[in-house]
């Protein structure tokens, strides 16, 4: 039974960085255009421009000009690594 207990525990905790909590981020600020597809909201002059799915939660009335904030996450949809040309020189 400890044998079991002990396999487990360490399977546990093996296991743990597949599971943890993807990092989160907010922008605050009041929204320049919103689709059903995105939402821009301008942060002290830089604009973030964030993708909306049919699973975005949201509270209230969504309109231009409105103070929001959003929170996101950031993953990452292809990555292309690319070897470089010329060798280093010494």
């Amino acid at each position: 039974m400890k044998r079991l207990a002990s396999f487990l525990a360490v399977l546990a905790l093996a296991a743990a960085p597949a599971f943890a909590a993807e990092k989160t981020y907010q922008v605050t600020g009041p929204v320049v255009s919103v689709t059903d597809a995105v939402i821009v909201v301008d942060k002290a002059g830089e604009k973030f421009e964030i993708a909306r799915t049919k699973d975005t939660k949201l509270t209230g009335e969504l309109k231009v000009g409105t103070k929001v904030t959003v929170k996101y996450t950031m993953t990452a949809t292809t990555i292309e690594a690319k070897e470089d040309k010329a060798p280093a020189k010494k």
